[in-house]
């Protein structure tokens, strides 16, 4: 168990790394990094005309390729690869030919192993939709309505006769390309697809700042999201194959807080789909959240305990401060009375029974909260919304999930939604699956990139059967 799992976002958010001698250094070198999810990272290194070495890097699981690296340096059987711009470094020795065995560095320090590669290693991802599709797929591009921002996006639309019903797909927490890519997992794509087979257009956006959005997704927050979202209903309101009369929402995770802000802000949303979308206070939602996770990773019930006190003892207290310097001040002032309360076991148990890891936690978790979108977030309460929903709704959560726990938020959803005016509303538990609605065996954050179904052919049904029900 690392203490690394006792800070976890609503949804992966994305980490940032960019990555990067002479002679047996030169080729490419892949590695699992295991930071309370397993992700694989690529070093291309390659020799410059004078001898020196220069690298790329490559985070397939998060799609991201050719990162730069600054520096690449060897010293005996030692490299050295700096990444400045993000503060992260990696230095391993060689142990073969093949073999390097060393740290990565980024605010902490994660072991990792890289292998010499001929090509890198694939990921079977069976459920993402190939060419040719039995529909029309096009990339589009639309501004907001005094053009300061500008959406890249696909659009499906069923062939035949129109018009038809419409959705917008909201990705969760994080910036997420219009497919909400993940560990090489497309669902938005594979929801499109099922959806469009069922005679629905569906449009998925990348978030601002993302792809071939723009504008600056580290300065917004939910309530900036939801506006984009707005901005792309709009967009379908243009289009002649859409029935004006039947557009939806269908909203994942954080996705599924921002689908009911949209609801309530206009009269034209006939429909809204949750997917493991909260009910209740994103404080408690996220205390639980991480009680789960370290459940899963095998602790004990008392150290759980203590380990969700802590967490709620710190945002409560960084919530009650407005600059850095104070909240860093009183959140290690409130670590350390906890910390006299408890005993070496768990201390032990949690790792942070070393004034170092004491000091990494606060740290990570004090500049996190300070940013605008977890502030807003932070203070999110979905309730208000829900109750003021006027719409056809479908609330879908995976028995499994142990990010937004399905017995703590589909009860939250369903009592919201009794005192509003929502119509055709289901809600409903998915047997065996989790966050991402993959049927999944232990069940565990770092499952998600092992498993090969993206999303489960049954929650796919669930959606289709209630729209064709209630929609079309």
């Amino acid at each position: 168990m690392k203490n690394k799992y006792l800070f976890i976002l609503l949804l992966l958010l994305p980490f940032q790394f960019v990555w990067g001698q002479t002679g047996g250094f030169i080729g490419t070198w892949e590695g699992k990094l295991n930071v309370g999810i397993e992700l694989r990272i690529v070093f291309h290194i390659k020799q410059q005309a004078d001898g020196s070495l220069q690298s790329t890097a490559d985070s397939p699981d998060q799609s991201a390729y050719g990162l730069k690296c600054d520096t690449t340096i060897v010293s005996g059987n030692e490299l050295t690869i700096q990444m400045l711009d993000l503060g992260a470094s990696y230095t391993g020795k060689m142990t073969d030919d093949s073999t390097m065995e060393g740290i990565f560095t980024q605010r902490a320090e994660f072991p990792l192993t890289l292998k010499k590669v001929e090509q890198v290693s694939e990921r079977k991802r069976p459920q993402t939709p190939q060419p040719p599709f039995p529909y029309r797929s096009e990339d589009v591009v639309y501004n907001n309505s005094d053009n300061s921002l500008r959406y890249g996006a696909t659009i499906t639309i069923p062939e035949g006769k129109g018009p038809f019903p419409a959705a917008v797909l909201i990705t969760g927490s994080g910036a997420q390309d219009r497919d909400e890519t993940l560990f090489g997992h497309k669902p938005f794509a594979v929801i499109a697809d099922h959806l469009t087979k069922n005679w629905y257009i569906v449009l998925r956006v990348d978030d601002r700042g993302t792809g071939k959005s723009t504008g600056d997704f580290s300065k917004s927050t939910t309530e900036d999201f939801a506006k984009d979202v707005s901005n792309s209903v709009d967009y379908l309101l243009t289009r002649p194959e859409v029935d004006k009369k039947k557009i939806g929402l269908i909203g994942h995770s954080e996705g599924g807080m921002i689908a009911p802000m949209v609801a309530t802000s206009r009269k034209d949303i006939d429909f809204i789909v949750l997917l493991a979308a909260p009910g209740v206070r994103i404080t408690e939602l996220m205390a639980e959240q991480n009680a789960a996770i370290l459940r899963s990773s095998g602790l004990s019930i008392e150290a759980v305990s203590e380990a969700k006190k802590l967490f709620k003892l710190l945002v409560s207290t960084i919530r009650g401060t407005s600059d850095s310097a104070t909240a860093l001040q009183q959140v290690s002032m409130a670590m350390e009375n906890w910390k006299a309360k408890q005993a070496d076991s768990i201390l032990i148990a949690l790792e942070l029974s070393k004034p170092e890891k004491r000091k990494e936690y606060i740290s990570v978790m004090t500049n996190q909260l300070q940013g605008p979108w977890f502030r807003y977030f932070m203070n999110f309460d979905p309730k208000p919304y829900l109750e003021q929903l006027n719409c056809k709704v479908l609330a879908l959560n995976g028995s499994r999930d142990i990010q937004v726990i399905s017995s703590q938020n589909l009860p939250g959803i369903e009592a919201a939604l009794k005192r509003s005016k929502a119509k055709a509303v289901t809600l409903k538990e998915l047997p065996g699956l989790n966050h991402l609605f993959q049927s999944c065996n232990a069940c565990t954050i770092d499952e998600y990139g092992l498993l090969e179904e993206t999303f489960s052919p049954a929650a796919l049904l669930d959606m289709s059967n209630w729209l064709n029900k209630n929609v079309k």
